[in-house]
């Protein structure tokens, strides 16, 4: 992954041939022209539990157009980082009782989840060519 500086608060990171553009709301300096990186984050725990719960409907043909996940977040006044965040996977009222259990267990499988539950080493260098 490659993450470039594109002009004013915009940065971007090239990955698998995608580009992931953030930016900064404009009262921190950005345009506000995309999702800030902190909100990136947070949006990849929802859509990595999602992408689980979509394959497992998908996988028994249940349709999976009538659920959503809406994801909240506490959060610690001093530090200003989440200390709890909540997804409720939202059915409609057909989804089969059988099996809502089992979409909670899948959604927990989410690698952005357990990335966070077990957090990685970071070290930060500094190179020149």
């Amino acid at each position: 992954m490659e993450i470039t500086f594109d002009g004013g608060k915009i940065i971007t990171a090239h990955t698998h041939g995608h580009k992931i553009i953030t930016d900064q709301p404009l009262d921190n300096g950005g345009g506000n022209t995309a999702a800030a990186p902190f909100d990136l984050y947070l949006a990849s725990i929802g859509t990595c539990a999602g992408i689980y719960v979509k394959s497992f409907c998908d996988n028994r043909q249940i349709p999976a157009e009538g659920i959503r996940i809406i994801q909240t977040h506490e959060w610690d006044k001093e530090t200003g980082l989440p200390v709890n965040i909540k997804l409720d996977i939202r059915l409609p009222q057909d989804f089969p009782e059988k099996y809502k259990t089992s979409l909670i267990h899948v959604a927990e499988l989410c690698k952005v989840k357990k990335s966070i539950a077990s957090p990685p080493k970071f070290e930060i260098v500094t190179s020149q060519p």
